[in-house]
């Protein structure tokens, strides 16, 4: 876990690009069950958490997602993408374009940034 408050919870999804989902705490199934707080601060973060990434990673695109068809629970994903990612540009669930390395900035110190971002 990398953040968390009264509202949401933030974790990491491992994967070659820098990738987080958002969580609500109160484990809705569906946004509009969501008291308004919540959703206030749902996406207060995801916009949080972009910005961030375009400051920290400098990506070509941010894409942010919500399905939760796997995970039936309100979430977003926030996913900073670059031309060579090996996806790009399909998305993360796509169809993979090719075998590539990234080299970016740590995550870690990402995540310290991130943190002292949603807590203002």
């Amino acid at each position: 876990m990398i953040f968390k408050d009264d509202f949401i919870f933030i974790e990491r999804e491992i994967s070659q690009i820098p990738w987080i989902k958002i969580f609500t705490n109160d484990g809705k199934k569906e946004l509009s069950f969501c008291d308004k707080d919540t959703i206030s601060r749902l996406f207060e973060a995801v916009l949080i958490s972009e910005k961030t990434m375009i400051e920290f990673y400098k990506p070509k695109k941010i894409n942010i997602a919500s399905f939760a068809n796997y995970v039936p629970r309100v979430h977003f994903h926030v996913m900073a993408r670059f031309e060579n990612d090996d996806f790009f540009p399909e998305s993360m669930w796509g169809k993979k374009q090719r075998d590539s390395k990234l080299i970016l900035p740590d995550f870690n110190e990402f995540t310290k940034i991130l943190i002292k971002n949603l807590s203002k």
